[in-house]
């Protein structure tokens, strides 16, 4: 009777804590992007500021609205520490929502062939000659799991064997750890 009682309690375990970790987590991140427009009803900042972004969006694909963008671009791409912040950023987020997808091509990496260790990432660029590096290597992104962060390895080709599975679910097996079954 008490092994049944345990195992319904980590049955339960297994059940609840990923949902009520996902819920808490986006309860926090809504809490805490309606409060950069603290407006006296709840949810009215986050209604704000998606209408907000959304018209910047409007406005940045209107032929009139292109020069102001561009000049503010400009401006941040001038002043040395705002340049890296600003382009980085840039970068990243075009490389999930933008025209330019960079984490579509999952490939398996071999690190050490005298060990075998292999790590899953995703290649971000097929040629650096322009970095001045041989036309043999790519450049491979290894997320870490449970982590955003991660490490850029330039490896051989020859190291790199391309995975048949799509970019967003290599991800999420990256990030969980190998858990979430593909």
């Amino acid at each position: 009777m008490m092994k049944k009682l345990i195992s319904y309690f980590f049955q339960g375990i297994l059940f609840t804590v990923p949902i009520a970790a996902t819920i808490y987590v986006i309860y926090k991140l809504l809490i805490m992007v309606d409060g950069l427009i603290p407006l006296k009803i709840p949810g009215l900042g986050i209604v704000a500021i998606l209408i907000l972004i959304t018209f910047f969006g409007y406005l940045g694909t209107l032929y009139f609205a292109h020069p102001f963008f561009s000049f503010v671009e400009r401006l941040l791409e001038r002043a040395p520490l705002a340049k890296i912040i600003y382009t980085s950023v840039k970068d990243l987020v075009s490389a999930f929502v933008g025209e330019k997808k960079r984490f579509t091509q999952p490939v398996l990496v071999t690190l050490n062939k005298e060990s075998g260790i292999q790590q899953v990432g995703f290649v971000t660029q097929k040629d650096l000659t322009d970095l001045g590096i041989a036309k043999d290597k790519v450049a491979v992104y290894l997320p870490f799991s449970y982590s955003f962060m991660g490490g850029l390895v330039i490896v051989p080709k020859e190291n790199v064997s391309p995975l048949n599975s799509s970019g967003t679910d290599m991800m999420k097996f990256i990030i969980s750890g190998g858990v979430t079954e593909i």
